[in-house]
């Protein structure tokens, strides 16, 4: 299996070079040269792997068919290593739970820290180490986070050998608990750094530092973010294990809603979509940030400046530049790299947004490829927390409100819709107490977590500034 750039760069490479490297030298993102294909035959068989082998086993039968340098033994052993019961809290790994006829909501949070983002996070750490090791290398990681990624690559990373974590945030942007779970981490691999600006300015560092190549091969700069595609590749499994559990022949379809700010989680599902896993829709759900909302409705993509970009009660979702877009628009517009090049390079750096709205691809996105979208905003996810807990009993978070609110405008008759979850309530305790008078249910693990002594340096949105300070803390 061979990987290309959206933007065109000739070159072909393998899963473990791209694994390490994060964006393509060119600026665009990796994504396989053609998606493998899953007949009915294969997805019978994987029915069968995943109720009577398990998760972990699914997860090798995908990631095989993109991984083909990691030996099979080693892969499967990866695999078995992440997801177990103990991690991740049940043998399902990712149970659905039934909300009202033809609803369910897929339980991706249970998780070390709480998040989805745990669930390719995971294994993402224990492929850095295995290959890291296998090559006798560091890896230093710079991200972003608008909340749960951080977190969940911190919980991945401390203490793996050959690796440390730079992760930028939002300074005052996220919620008490999100920033408890970073800083209070004291592990001397991990460095939290606030930055005076909102996630996209954290964003355009990381960016700007891997196209610095010089830098970014001296000190070894690697990604966590969605835009790397072994995290993407780890999130499309909990797709086919979601339709799975929700269907009982490969007749059937489904349809998934997909809370989303940076387009990495939905991709996801884009991608299981073209692998040939029977999708109907792919329900787009936005807060006030809405640029994704506004391109499904209109066809344009209009990035929002620092001032627009709103400070919301679903803060992982407050981006107004989706980085993993660009690769649906690279499938959108028939793999054109040199189009999608100028659209997402000179042209968002000129005037901020392209308007697909006359191209005859436009269309596609809807017809060919399944996409749906919607937004909700503040009072809409108060409404939807409090009728989930009055009507069937159960809590659940800003984000997954978000989803869940948009899923009942797309749902089709017959069709079962699926709702990914995006985190625990506790993790927006602030919000649940609004919508609900109470305080969600804690982990026992996190009690007094926001008391806890505080590691994080507070900078402002300076590229060189946050360059010296990898370069000083690697010491080379």
């Amino acid at each position: 299996m061979h990987y290309l750039s959206t933007r065109g760069n000739p070159d072909r490479k393998r899963f473990c070079e791209i694994l390490l490297e994060g964006l393509a030298p060119d600026g665009g993102l990796y994504l396989p040269v053609a998606y493998p294909q899953v007949d009915d035959a294969t997805l019978t068989r994987w029915r069968k792997v995943y109720h009577e082998q398990g998760y972990a086993e699914l997860a090798f039968e995908i990631l095989s068919l993109y991984v083909d340098d990691i030996p099979a033994d080693d892969l499967r052993a990866l695999c078995a290593k992440t997801y177990t019961a103990e991690v991740f809290g049940t043998g399902e790994i990712v149970p659905l739970r039934h909300l009202e006829d033809g609803v369910w909501i897929e339980a991706l949070s249970n998780g070390p820290t709480l998040a989805f983002k745990d669930m390719a996070m995971q294994l993402l750490g224990n492929l850095f180490e295995y290959e890291l090791g296998r090559r006798g290398e560091e890896l230093n990681i710079l991200g972003a986070t608008s909340g749960d990624t951080g977190s969940a690559a911190e919980y991945a990373m401390r203490g793996k050998k050959g690796v440390r974590v730079f992760m930028t945030s939002p300074h005052g942007r996220m919620s008490p608990f999100q920033q408890a779970q970073m800083f209070s981490l004291q592990d001397a691999n991990i460095h939290n750094i606030a930055i005076n600006g909102v996630f996209d300015d954290c964003q355009d560092i990381v960016k700007a530092v891997s196209n610095d190549l010089a830098f970014k091969r001296k000190y070894k700069i690697g990604t966590v973010n969605s835009i790397n595609w072994a995290r993407l590749l780890a999130q499309v499994v909990y797709y086919f294990a979601g339709y799975i559990q929700a269907t009982e022949t490969n007749t059937q379809k489904v349809s998934f809603a997909v809370p989303s700010g940076n387009f990495g989680n939905v991709c996801a599902g884009h991608v299981a979509r073209q692998m040939g896993l029977p999708i109907a829709k792919l329900v787009v759900a936005t807060n006030e940030n809405d640029v994704l909302d506004e391109f499904f409705r209109t066809g344009v993509y209009r990035v929002r400046g620092t001032a627009d970009t709103h400070e919301t009660s679903s803060p992982s979702m407050d981006i107004s530049k989706a980085s993993n877009f660009e690769r649906f628009v690279f499938d959108l517009l028939g793999r054109d790299g040199a189009r999608v090049k100028a659209l997402f390079g000179e042209g968002l750096s000129k005037t901020g947004q392209f308007d697909l709205s006359a191209d005859p691809a436009f269309a596609q996105a809807a017809s060919r490829y399944g996409f749906v979208s919607g937004k909700s905003v503040h009072a809409d996810r108060l409404r939807t927390i409090r009728e989930t807990f009055e009507q069937h009993g159960m809590v659940i978070d800003t984000h997954t409100a978000d989803g869940l609110k948009v899923a009942l405008e797309q749902r089709t008759e017959g069709v079962p819709m699926v709702v990914l979850e995006t985190a625990l309530p506790i993790k927006f305790a602030g919000t649940i107490v609004e919508a609900l008078g109470r305080e969600p249910e804690r982990p026992a693990k996190f009690e007094g977590i926001e008391a806890l002594p505080k590691r994080v340096k507070v900078m402002d949105a300076d590229v060189d500034a946050i360059k010296a300070l990898v370069a000083a803390e690697c010491g080379y």
